[in-house]
């Protein structure tokens, strides 16, 4: 039987009219985006109607150890801070394959790619890392090298599986991509648990904003003398640290990346006395240089004095503050907890610090006033407990307790 041609037409256009409506779904489905190995499960839309979140990830200094390892499985961000990890509106980055980074690799501004994916545009609030968890394999996902030591395990808390929760403040704009870098501080995220040999991770992190690739970056030279992995550079405000690194061999410092304001730049060497450089402004259209290789921040020396102690609960934190006469009040020293005894220990300068206005010439002058003279600062989260201490002469044991 011959079909007719209205007929053959009648079918043309219903096939056409399908394929139609097929390519318009297609077009219109969940978006999902990758990088450096990543793969996104995001928000549905548009492209004009989405916004793009891409993560980074670099690390302040570890003091004490060769390698700090963990291994990302995804990141993934909610708008509610309290968002349960099962609760709908989660957007992630989810790595194809998960990578095993050594955080000590991280330091003076160096990044490392986790990927992006496509999400609805808006603030988010609540960031989750999720580790993979160790196992019987190897490399260890998650390790610790003590320096001139052994891999050992690092244990991660059972949050870890559903992910180490940070609160952020993240705007992602339709049709944009909000570039964020995650800052894991190494240094004070592990803690040693008495003599089992064994590390618990603690971590700290924080989430910064990239506005523009030229600014949010502090470059900067110490002395050959310093340029060693035991001293600190970090950017604070209001005697906390915003933004911390080493200085590498030649005694080059990078900070990066640093959201615009105005900071103070300390630098605390063993052996050294405390060096600050106030009213360091940073922008996000140009590179903050704080000196040349011709003028470089090389702090007195001095003798030193080991504060130590047991604090309870285990799980407070324990940090040294220096004031100056004149101000501000600055982070000098960070004694580690014992996870299991409390202990905590930290080496204090006895020289007066010393500092500098920022500008084109690093003139530093002695604040004799304030020559041995801390605070430790003890806290759990809440109110902190200080303790003023004088390390002009040996102090004996401290036994501090945080409500």
């Amino acid at each position: 039987m011959t079909a007719s041609p209205h007929w053959s037409l009648r079918r043309i256009l219903a096939a056409f009219a399908l394929l139609t409506v097929l390519i318009a779904i297609a077009s219109c489905g969940g978006g999902g985006g990758s990088a450096g190995g990543g793969g996104g499960i995001g928000g549905t839309g548009s492209p004009s109607t989405l916004g793009t979140v891409h993560f980074s990830l670099t690390d302040a200094p570890a003091c004490g150890y060769d390698a700090v390892n963990i291994t990302v499985e995804k990141v993934r961000v909610h708008m509610s801070s309290s968002a349960a990890e099962d609760d709908a509106g989660w957007s992630e980055v989810v790595l194809q394959q998960a990578r095993r980074i050594n955080l000590l690799d991280l330091t003076n501004g160096v990044l490392v790619d986790l990927g992006q994916t496509t999400l609805p545009p808006g603030k988010y609030t609540q960031l989750r890392l999720v580790l993979a968890s160790n196992g019987s394999a190897t490399p260890l996902a998650n390790s610790v090298v003590p320096s001139g030591g052994a891999e050992t395990a690092l244990t991660t808390p059972s949050a870890a599986q559903s992910g180490l929760k940070v609160n952020v403040d993240i705007d992602v704009p339709a049709g944009q991509t909000a570039d964020v870098v995650l800052d894991f501080d190494a240094c004070k995220s592990v803690v040693k648990r008495g003599n089992s040999g064994q590390f618990n991770l603690k971590p700290v992190i924080s989430a910064t904003t990239v506005i523009a690739g030229a600014g949010q970056r502090v470059v900067g030279f110490v002395a050959p003398a310093i340029a060693l992995s035991t001293t600190q550079v970090s950017l604070q405000t209001a005697g906390v640290p915003v933004k911390s690194t080493v200085p590498d061999g030649t005694g080059t410092f990078v900070l990066y990346p640093v959201q615009p304001g105005t900071y103070d730049l300390v630098i605390a060497s063993a052996g050294h006395v405390t060096a600050l450089v106030t009213g360091v402004t940073v922008s996000a259209s140009a590179q903050t240089d704080i000196n040349t290789t011709i003028q470089r921040i090389n702090p007195p020396s001095t003798t030193t004095q080991t504060v130590s102690g047991i604090i309870s609960p285990v799980s407070a934190t324990v940090r040294a503050l220096q004031t100056y006469s004149s101000g501000p009040t600055v982070e000098a020293g960070f004694a580690p907890v014992d996870a299991s005894t409390g202990a905590f220990s930290v080496s204090l300068p006895m020289g007066a610090p010393v500092r500098a206005e920022a500008g084109s010439s690093l003139l530093f002058t002695a604040d004799s006033s304030a020559a041995s003279k801390f605070t430790l600062e003890a806290s759990t989260g809440g109110a902190p407990k200080n303790t003023p201490i004088d390390v002009s002469s040996p102090v004996p044991p401290l036994t501090l307790t945080v409500p």
